[in-house]
């Protein structure tokens, strides 16, 4: 990132140049770029926003921009000395069009990526922009080529004319060589330095820097977008990854809350670009700015910088996608494929090789073995909810493109019903809250994920009803009766003595006093039992701790004379 306010060129055998006046501008990033095959026709392109100078007195827009110079330039011989001759603007727009012709603008360039290519002349370009609206907070990410870049330099220039004095089209005479061309053989020959142009070439530079038509984006709108949300895109990096299907631009997004976003964007048969999140990474402890980041293709690696320090992160981790061929397609990440037995890193090679990817479509059924239905594979588990609380259906999404449903039958019927958000159940994202729970609510619960034409059951809950009667006291002719070889628990067995103080008779003090803190499923099936009440069911908790403390202590006893044993058998040898 360019820190300075302005450009300039300072060496020992040559005057610094200076751009000439600009409106109060923040530069972004510059790059030099060749435009033809010889040398003489570089051009460094700078990327940066600025204070709009056609929006008027009044209006305080900004507008992003993107200016080139020629890297020869030197300024001119009797007017613009140690100026750039050869300096033009462009707006560079990121909207997404609207009903009417009313575009939503992200005016504010926050991060430039130029990704190369197999042409050094024709890189594509990616801009990180923000919205500087008062109305809504949001951010985009666009891309353009250098050709809709050229296109607009070698447009028509802008111009103030009107008893308004406003910006309008120059449609007048245009001097040669064309006011921004570099001194070079290919206009002419005759012009070996910028000093070389004629004087009315240079005077009408100082009047037409800014060109009339703007750069748009490939495909006329964002290819991400982002409004509303709790964090921003503040920077950008571009890796083009070799996929089984051809080519495709992972992005990396730094967030202004020191998060990483791994976005891929294809292009459907209908043209429109498609959002594919592939990962969404808390680099930091704490919310902090990404200031910068680096790619590394070599090493795989991409390095992240904060107030808070530098991080290193790795391109691919395939090993979430598990060992499902279903799991690795429909991540549609173009670093990782299936090769039969676990999703890994794709290699392209020219070798046929059974490796499965399908990053546009992301199809299981088209890419992976027809195998028999494993909903029936999934665990079910038993969670235990009191009546009138609330209890939360834990259920993680393996891809963020997919979508959970929920279903569910009660004890009486087996059959499925779905269940949509109402007043007391909540679809969240990672799971179902169901509030204020009722008797009737006791059943089976089943998560599936949707995602194209792919379903598959994520998990099962056959959730419990704890009523209310059962978490009240005892009645007091039983609190007033402590344990004794004579009481017996849910199975019928008598409790056993322990030595040592009894555990109080109330609930209260049996809640708060000696409860063991790991509950097993046992602990938690007694409390479901109908014929256990909640003072017996701690009663028996204590006994059972009870037991395994002493059982400890036996066991430490034991160890201790063993040890004394052999220090006996085998004493220390005295120094030499």
């Amino acid at each position: 990132m360019i820190c300075f306010p302005r450009p300039y060129r300072s060496s020992s055998s040559s005057p610094s140049l200076h751009l000439l006046s600009p409106s109060e501008p923040e530069f972004i990033a510059s790059f030099s770029i060749p435009d033809t095959h010889s040398p003489d026709d570089d051009k460094v392109y700078f990327f940066f926003k600025e204070k709009a100078v056609e929006a008027g007195q009044w209006d305080k827009r900004v507008y992003s921009r993107v200016a080139r110079v020629c890297k020869n330039d030197v300024g001119g011989r009797r007017s613009l000395i140690n100026r750039w001759t050869t300096f033009l603007k462009a707006r560079l727009v990121c909207s997404v069009p609207g009903p009417s012709g009313v575009d939503t603008h992200f005016d504010e360039l926050e991060d430039i990526f130029v990704l190369e290519t197999k042409d050094p002349q024709n890189p594509t370009i990616y801009g990180v922009f923000s919205t500087s609206s008062s109305v809504f907070r949001g951010s985009a990410v666009c891309v353009y080529s250098m050709a809709s870049i050229r296109a607009a330099f070698n447009g028509p220039f802008a111009h103030k004319e009107g008893p308004d004095y406003r910006w309008v089209e120059f449609k007048g005479h245009i001097p040669y060589p064309r006011p921004g061309a570099c001194p070079s053989e290919t206009y002419d020959a005759l012009h070996k330095s910028t000093k070389d142009f004629p004087d009315e070439v240079v005077s009408f530079m100082r009047q037409h820097q800014l060109m009339w038509e703007p750069v748009p984006p490939l495909g006329g709108r964002p290819i991400i977008t982002r409004v509303n949300a709790p964090c921003m895109f503040k920077r950008v990096v571009v890796d083009r990854v070799e996929a089984e299907d051809g080519p495709y631009d992972v992005l990396h997004l730094g967030t202004d809350d020191g998060k990483v976003v791994k976005v891929v964007s294809v292009t459907t048969d209908s043209w429109d670009p498609e959002e594919i999140i592939l990962e969404e990474l808390s680099v930091f402890k704490s919310p902090t700015p990404v200031l910068s980041m680096e790619l590394s293709t070599k090493r795989q690696q991409l390095y992240v910088s904060s107030e808070l320090g530098v991080a290193q992160l790795g391109l691919q981790r395939c090993e979430l996608y598990g060992t499902d061929c279903a799991e690795c397609c429909l991540a549609r990440d173009p670093y990782c494929s299936w090769d039969g037995q676990t999703c890994s890193r794709f290699f392209p090679s020219s070798k046929r090789r059974a490796r499965r990817q399908d990053v546009k479509y992301g199809d299981p059924w088209s890419q992976c073995p027809v195998t028999e239905d494993d909903s029936a594979s999934v665990e079910e588990k038993s969670l235990y909810g009191v009546e009138g609380n609330s209890t939360f259906l834990e259920c993680v999404p393996r891809s963020p493109q997919a979508e959970l449903r929920w279903t569910s039958s009660s004890k009486t019927t087996e059959d499925r019903r779905p269940l949509s958000d109402d007043h007391r159940s909540l679809h969240m994202k990672r799971g179902l809250l169901v509030q204020r729970l009722e008797l009737a609510d006791a059943g089976l619960y089943t998560c599936t994920s949707h995602e194209h034409s792919y379903s598959q059951v994520l998990a099962r809950y056959r959730l419990h009803i704890i009523p209310n009667h059962s978490l009240h006291p005892a009645a007091p002719h039983q609190q007033s009766q402590g344990p004794s070889h004579g009481k017996t628990g849910p199975a019928g067995g008598a409790l056993p003595v322990f030595p040592g103080p009894r555990p109080p008779a109330s609930l209260p003090g049996l809640r708060n006093s000696w409860l063991p803190q790991h509950r097993s499923y046992k602990d938690l099936h007694m409390v479901g039992s109908n014929s256990l009440s909640v003072d017996e069911y701690c009663e028996q908790l204590w006994y059972r701790e009870k037991r395994r403390q002493q059982k400890l202590r036996t066991l430490k006893l034991k160890q201790e004379s063993r040890k004394a044993r052999v220090r006996r058998n085998n004493p220390p040898e005295p120094p030499l």
